[in-house]
């Protein structure tokens, strides 16, 4: 099973959770609270060599590319464990998951092109959900590309 299939099993069909909280919104934004938000993300990808990558992914151009391995390098190995124990994969394929997803999951929590140091991260995220599912139920089903996320 891949890691769009174990992600798609461990998050549909859960939406009725008591305050309408989905496992996927509660992994993202534990996550971006646990980095220090959008900022201390920034600041991570900075450190590592990678800001301007974070930076393009913020701003209003094109998104640019992270592979598995850059963000294994940013994240750290303990993050990475981490999210693929709540996800119920391996960490290589947390990697995978999050260099694919986490440029287009930060560009849509800065619509403006810019961090918003006062944004609550679970709201953003909740309402980008709908949109996050469908692309990783298309990709999963070996649909429309993620791109349109």
């Amino acid at each position: 099973m891949g890691v769009l299939d174990t992600i798609l099993g461990s998050v549909t069909g859960r939406t009725d959770v008591p305050g309408g909280a989905n496992p996927l919104v509660g992994l993202l934004g534990g996550f971006l609270t646990e980095c220090g938000g959008l900022q201390g993300l920034a600041a991570k990808f900075s450190q590592q060599g990678q800001g301007n990558t974070f930076s393009s992914w913020v701003g209003m151009g094109e998104n640019q590319l992270i592979s598995s391995g850059q963000i294994q390098n940013v994240l750290g190995s303990d993050q990475v464990r981490a999210i693929a124990a709540k996800l119920g994969v391996d960490p290589t394929q947390a990697s995978q998951f999050l260099a694919e997803y986490m440029p287009k999951i930060v560009d849509k929590l800065t619509p403006a092109g810019k961090i918003d140091p006062g944004m609550d991260h679970q709201q953003g995220i909740a309402a980008m959900l709908p949109s996050l599912l469908q692309s990783l139920a298309g990709a999963a089903s070996g649909g429309q590309s993620a791109r349109g996320l």
